[in-house]
């Protein structure tokens, strides 16, 4: 196997599902160490440890980002171990193949290749976060100080190394109720917090009318979960239920919250829980002109995509890397080898094949940044 598939299923086999980033963080550190790069390893607590890895002499590096963690996987419903990294023919398969443990292993192994070569490097920093599968919980703890910004920002995640310039925002947010206890054999002297949220998450759910907009697409709610009571023969006093809305261009927070709240009905709060902005750079960007310059070196398509409908920590970093605090976001290009049609889903895998090609990818692209072009 090549150096990026042999990363790649160190990464598998290290189980990060929203825990124990940190481990992985200490081992893609040291192979950017050994190969020039000023490591640091940032955390919040106790085995969430993140990388931030800069080479190079200039002061406005271009970034490459990806995650460590993974959403969870029941073995039960997998047809393999899902922590393995089987190989079936050009499939990688296994939790966090495709989203996105390829783009990170394929992203590593071209910037340690980049910086073992002599030459004048104008800059390229690594950042590896954890929590982002939970709202871009790590991003969301770097400091700007930390980082160097004025750079434009390169997102691993899974596109089939397709060239996306943007992605929907996320607004995720907490419904609550309360109700009244009593006991289960008389449910008409109670209040039913749980049966109130479940009429709201019907509704929310059959809700056709949400706004759209001509690139990004319509916005979208997800009942993600809901919860309540204690035991069947207790009439619930309160009950909880996390909505996921993914946003686009033009549409309003507060008015996509007061929207959730008309549907959820009376007595029901609603709060916001992880706000994320949307990602969209102009085509026309001369970071955008870069990587289909990189793409067609390698023989792929250069044509630009739609903007992804998932999040990125591209919403938080993009900001971070602005180069003034406040600014216009660093621009930014979504590109990786996972399969987007394979997040979270049971036997995820992706294609060894397009590993390998974003390696070659990644390559062109950090040597023509450095070039000046």
């Amino acid at each position: 196997m090549t150096a990026a598939l042999d990363l790649l299923t160190e990464l598998v086999r290290g189980r990060t599902v929203a825990s124990g980033e940190g481990v992985l963080a200490a081992l893609c550190a040291d192979l950017l160490r050994d190969n020039g790069f000023a490591v640091s390893t940032p955390g919040w607590e106790e085995g969430r440890e993140q990388l931030v890895a800069r080479t190079g002499s200039g002061s406005t590096p271009l970034t490459v980002t990806g995650h460590l963690d993974t959403v969870p996987a029941d073995p039960e419903q997998w047809s393999v171990d899902p922590w393995a990294a089987e190989r079936d023919g050009d499939r990688v398969v296994g939790r966090g193949t495709s989203d996105m443990k390829s783009g990170v292993a394929a992203a590593l192994v071209a910037a340690a290749d980049h910086a073992a070569r002599p030459h004048a490097c104008r800059g390229l920093q690594v950042v590896l976060t954890a929590g982002e599968e939970t709202g871009c919980t790590g991003a969301l703890r770097l400091q700007r100080s930390s980082l160097a910004p004025g750079g434009p920002l390169l997102v691993a995640e899974p596109t089939a190394n397709r060239l996306v310039p943007g992605h929907k925002g996320a607004h995720w947010m907490r419904l609550t109720a309360a109700g009244r206890a009593a006991h289960g054999s008389a449910p008409e002297l109670g209040d039913n917090a749980v049966v109130r949220l479940a009429r709201a998450a019907a509704a929310l759910h059959d809700h056709d009318a949400w706004p759209s907009h001509a690139t990004f697409g319509p916005v979208t709610a997800n009942v993600g979960l809901l919860r309540g009571g204690v035991q069947p023969n207790v009439v619930p006093d309160s009950a909880e239920l996390l909505l996921d809305v993914r946003t686009v261009p033009g549409v309003d927070g507060d008015d996509v919250r007061a929207a959730v709240a008309e549907l959820g009905g009376d007595g029901v709060r609603v709060d916001d829980h992880v706000v994320l902005p949307v990602v969209d750079t102009d085509l026309h960007d001369p970071f955008v002109g870069l990587v289909r310059e990189a793409l067609v070196a390698v023989g792929e398509n250069d044509e630009p995509q739609p903007p992804a409908r998932y999040f990125t920590d591209a919403s938080v970093l993009a900001r971070l890397l602005s180069p003034s605090e406040g600014g216009v976001p660093a621009p930014t290009v979504v590109l990786g080898p996972g399969e987007p049609d394979q997040c979270h889903v049971v036997d995820e895998w992706c294609s060894a094949s397009k590993v390998e090609a974003a390696v070659e990818v990644y390559r062109q692209l950090v040597d023509r940044w450095c070039s000046g072009r």
